[in-house]
Parts: structure tokens; C-alpha cells; sequence
């Protein structure tokens, strides 16, 4: 990259940012369905940190309408990921149209971003306590 590249957005971290009607409601989602726990805190926001990036649930009267994933991670094992969330209690989209279908909760995704090297993903969906829509998936090799 050059100069102009590293000074602009491409040089900046990205950071999610996900809306909740009920903070404490999501915050004990985030503690009993996905073992997370804020690293810091300010009145109306929680701060949480995952694989050297971050992410923060904010208070907020609006919502999310839920219909595409807004936050994702990627993982080493899907399967012991999905597992191990619905022993939580975590509960996965399940999706039958043409072209895409969920088994058990996770899809095989044809294509990739061929920069990652990957020919594929497999992905997973589920909604947090306020209704945001969020992902995990493995890169297929």
C-alpha cells in the first residue's frame, strides 16, 4: 500500500458497532450464550475484544432489522464452534432456499474472496438477544 492508503480509511481499524434496546439484557447474552465478557465499559456502551480486533454493543432506541449478518467471526472449527454455542442455548438459523441450505445449522458456500486462497466457506447465523443477525465461518482450502 502506499502513503495515501495507510493515512486514509485503508490504514484505519474497523470496528462494529451493534445496537441494543436492553444493554443488560445483551450483556448477559454475550456472557452465558458466547462466553464473552466486555473488557471495558461506559455508561451505554460495552467494549469486547475477540481476536485482536473489537466490537461494541451500544444502548440504543432504534434496532436492527435483523435481516443480514452485521457482524461475523472466522473460525479454525466451525462444527466445535456451532457445538459448543448450542450448548449455550445459542440457536442457528436454519435455511432452505434455492441455492443455499443449512444443515445442522452451518451452509457450504461455493466461492470465496480468492485473495484468502480459499474455494469455499462454511457459514453459520444467529441472532443475539436484541436481534442483531451475527455469523461465524471457516474458510474451506
Amino acid at each position: 500500500m502506499d502513503a495515501d492508503e495507510q493515512s486514509g480509511l485503508a490504514g484505519g481499524r474497523v470496528a462494529t458497532r451493534l445496537p441494543a434496546r436492553d444493554l443488560d439484557r445483551a450483556r448477559r447474552f454475550y456472557a452465558e450464550k458466547l462466553g464473552l465478557e466486555p473488557v471495558d465499559e461506559r455508561p451505554g456502551g460495552l467494549l469486547y475484544r475477540c481476536g485482536g480486533t473489537h466490537f461494541v454493543v451500544f444502548r440504543s432506541t432504534g434496532s436492527s432489522p435483523g435481516t443480514f449478518t452485521q457482524m461475523g467471526w472466522e473460525v479454525e472449527d466451525i462444527d466445535a464452534v456451532v457445538t459448543e454455542l448450542k450448548g449455550r442455548g445459542v440457536v442457528f438459523e436454519e435455511v432452505d432456499v434455492p441455492g443455499f441450505r443449512t444443515r445442522d445449522g452451518i451452509a457450504e458456500i461455493e466461492g470465496n474472496y480468492p485473495s484468502k486462497g480459499a474455494r469455499g466457506e462454511r457459514g453459520a447465523w444467529f441472532r443475539d438477544s436484541e436481534g442483531n443477525l451475527l455469523g461465524v465461518g471457516q474458510p474451506v482450502v
